[in-house]
């Protein structure tokens, strides 16, 4: 009876592949780690630490001497004074930094429904239609990035002048005078600036959401009886939706804290933008607390968007599964 239970015991052999996989899975646990290691670092580096640079100013002290902050990097030692200070400027009788965040918000969705309306197709032609010449096209929708923001931004600046081309162009040859002041306090200008120098940021993520939709979907919806309209507002656009979320926060982020377009198409206080109470709290003795407190608002409003794009690419998650 002993070797007969000695012959039926199981045999110990399966139990090394079970410890050599489990050596394997704890690896690449290390590996992806590791290869995470370098972007952490960057976000630790150049976004965790630079915001607690400006909360310890935000909640620090100025020196009565020489009007510089004083950071205060003990959040037990923080002092709310200069935070308080801007909210109470927010609302009510005395709310003279309101107006500038309300422009901010409306020329921010202007100039992001004006670029979403000129880069989709853009995109959508360069990503399902354009074919051999799709190298091409991306060049030249690359190309801007080429030259400087400021450049582009003085180009229009000589095109909109009093006697620029713009004037001369809607005078038709001079038969009528427009009487149009496009860089003196006007918001069509601003908005048309933000326009024209963002929407590059729009199209390269639109075009490479719309590139990543697998054709034989496309495909499938004209064999069904959809003519090229219904296939995109029932295969294209819904699965689309996450590029142009995206895209859109890729472009309105820049947008609210920009202060150099306004500046240069405008330079009037009827058209000064968040960024613009930033750049020029920075630049008085004594406010680098308030500008630190405009970084914070900006920054929780950005969050709202991040929120919604997380939520619309779980739902697209969720639909592919």
């Amino acid at each position: 009876m002993p070797e007969v239970a000695e012959a039926d015991a199981p045999p110990a052999e399966p139990a090394a592949p079970v410890v050599r996989r489990r050596r394997r899975g704890a690896h690449g646990g290390w590996l992806w780690k590791g290869l995470a290691l370098p972007g952490t670092v960057w976000l630790v580096g150049f976004m965790v630490a630079p915001l607690y640079v400006v909360l310890s100013i935000l909640f620090g002290t100025i020196d009565p001497i020489l009007r510089r902050p004083v950071p205060v990097w003990n959040p037990l030692q923080w002092d709310p004074t200069q935070f308080q200070f801007v909210l109470s400027r927010l609302v009510g009788s005395d709310a003279i930094f309101a107006p500038a965040l309300v422009r901010t918000a409306v020329y921010v969705a202007i100039a992001s429904v004006g670029c979403l309306l000129i880069a989709y197709p853009v995109a959508y032609f360069a990503a399902r239609i354009a074919d051999r010449r799709r190298g091409l096209l991306l060049a030249a929708l690359i190309a801007p990035f080429w030259i400087s923001y400021m450049m582009r931004m003085l180009a229009w600046v000589n095109l909109l002048q009093n006697d620029g081309l713009v004037n001369k162009v809607i005078s038709l040859g001079g038969l009528w005078n427009p009487n149009i002041d496009w860089l003196n306090g006007n918001p069509v200008t601003v908005v048309f600036g933000l326009i024209y120098g963002y929407v590059p940021y729009m199209i390269l993520p639109l075009f490479a959401g719309l590139d990543r939709i697998p054709a034989a979907l496309l495909d499938a919806g004209r064999d069904l009886g959809a003519n090229r309209f219904q296939t995109w507002r029932r295969v294209t656009w819904p699965m689309s939706r996450p590029a142009v979320i995206a895209a859109v926060i890729l472009t309105s982020l820049p947008m609210l804290g920009d202060y150099f377009t306004s500046d240069l198409l405008s330079g009037n206080p009827k058209t000064s933008m968040v960024g613009n109470l930033i750049n020029s709290a920075v630049l008085t003795p004594g406010q680098t607390g308030q500008a630190a407190a405009f970084v914070l608002l900006v920054l929780v409003i950005a969050l709202f968007p991040m929120w919604i794009y997380v939520r619309v690419n779980r739902e697209g998650e969720g639909l592919r599964s």
